[in-house]
């Protein structure tokens, strides 16, 4: 077998197109693909590229990151599968809700409690480690990282990014401990104001189909829910 070298952070360019591949979730063996935002659909031949590319650096299987059904479609060709469904919300960035709480930047102090906290709310596949919490935090142009606490302790954390008008609640996490306390209404109504302030029109956030209670937060926050669902896709190499 061959030994795994780190695809942190790196973008692949093939005949004009280009994705972002890394280690999915600090595992050795599994590497992610993801498009750009607002970027085009990634064509088949350009993920057979990158599929070659991730299997002679000596990684067994690829994830990828939440597709459309239409940029699935590269994908599908190339050989990949279903492994789940995400359910899709919007926000226009107006009629913010009221914040409870205040946040604050996250430190680097802050990322062992972060983490932590990220643990307890997925499950082993979607957990980060500290790559994944990098990958998070870089994938748009412009990023926002906030902590929000209760009692003195780090309740939740959230990662939101913008790429032009369009903008993302990339990741939000709650202490379950902590839950019903105003923790995840002023982390996503923190993001709003961001977003808000900057120009956005157009706020994304997805959950786990199954997620009803993060689903309820964010209907809650003013996110409509919208017919289509997002796709984590898969491969064997």
């Amino acid at each position: 077998m061959a030994s795994v070298h780190g695809l942190r952070g790196k973008i692949l360019r093939f005949r004009g197109e280009r994705a972002r591949l890394g280690t999915w979730r600090g595992r050795d063996g599994t590497a992610y693909l993801t498009p750009f935002p607002d970027a085009p659909a990634l064509s088949g031949d350009f993920v057979e590229y990158t599929v070659d590319h991730m299997r002679a650096r000596g990684y067994r299987s690829v994830v990828t990151g939440a597709l459309t059904p239409g940029e699935s479609l590269g994908f599908v060709d190339a050989g990949f599968r279903l492994h789940e469904e995400l359910r899709l919300l919007e926000h226009h960035a107006t009629d913010l809700p009221d914040q409870p709480l205040p946040t604050r930047r996250a430190r680097k102090v802050d990322r062992p409690a972060v983490l932590d906290i990220d643990a307890r709310c997925f499950d082993e596949f979607w957990a980060l480690d500290g790559d994944g919490l990098d990958e998070a935090i870089q994938a748009t142009p412009w990023s926002r990282f906030r902590v929000v606490e209760v009692d003195e302790e780090i309740a939740g954390y959230a990662v939101s990014g913008r790429a032009g008008s369009r903008g993302y609640l990339q990741r939000l996490g709650v202490d379950p401990a902590m839950r019903q306390r105003g923790a995840g209404t002023s982390l996503v109504t923190d993001c709003l104001r961001w977003m808000r302030a900057r120009g956005v029109t157009r706020v994304l956030v997805n959950t786990h189909a199954g997620n009803d209670s993060a689903l309820s937060l964010y209907e809650a926050c003013g996110f409509r829910l919208l017919p289509t669902r997002l796709r984590i896709l898969t491969r064997a190499l």
